[in-house]
């Protein structure tokens, strides 16, 4: 079962599940408690901050100025965010980004290193300069991800699903998003159905 925030955000209420509670779309929250030995839950609004380097990490690879070959080297192609220690804050992960000079050079295929750079039993924000080419032209344009891995515990993907509003209110203009729940999800055929299905020819130099 799925419930969607918007539509409880004006009659909150408590429901009860005997086995697995439901996802959550749309920026809300499950909050639980026990009564007679059943788990209810209640669908509550997120309070996350997004930190200001998050913000400008994401300018920083949406913007494309003009640079100079060893400034390009240091834009990003990936990077990883997650909550902070204390879930209040989503902030940038330590270590978890690959550069455009990394490719080629320590990173052999950018998306393949991407997807193992994400934790198999937690969730985690990305964003990712996807490199495609089409029947017309070649591209480069942002993907935005939410990995809910299924290992992932209950408590995490609720938090994460609930706090994915306040994180894409500040990526403004990105164009493509993928929710993933297991590397299926993460494949060549899957990305390039989401930045354009059959249009698409090739993603990161490889036919699709």
């Amino acid at each position: 079962m799925v419930i969607d925030s918007a539509s409880c955000a004006t009659s909150p209420h408590w429901v009860s599940w005997l086995c697995q509670p439901p996802r959550v779309t749309g920026g809300g929250m499950l909050e639980e408690r026990r009564e007679s030995g059943c788990v209810l839950w209640s669908l509550q609004a997120s309070g996350v901050q997004v930190a200001d380097e998050v913000c400008r990490i994401f300018y920083d690879m949406k913007v494309r100025k003009c640079s100079t070959p060893e400034e390009i080297k240091k834009r990003k192609k990936a990077v990883i965010f997650c909550l902070s220690p204390d879930k209040k804050c989503i902030i940038v992960e330590e270590g978890k980004e690959i550069l455009v000079g990394d490719v080629g050079v320590t990173v052999t295929d950018p998306f393949k290193h991407f997807v193992q750079m994400l934790p198999e039993k937690d969730c985690r924000y990305a964003l990712y300069d996807a490199s495609f080419e089409t029947k017309e032209s070649k591209k480069e344009e942002l993907m935005f991800f939410l990995w809910a891995p299924e290992q992932a515990p209950l408590k995490s993907k609720m938090i994460y699903a609930s706090s994915k509003d306040a994180i894409k209110k500040k990526f403004q203009g990105i164009k493509h998003e993928c929710q993933a729940n297991g590397p299926e999800d993460l494949n060549r055929a899957c990305i390039a159905e989401k930045l354009g299905g059959s249009l698409v020819v090739a993603f990161e130099g490889s036919p699709v």
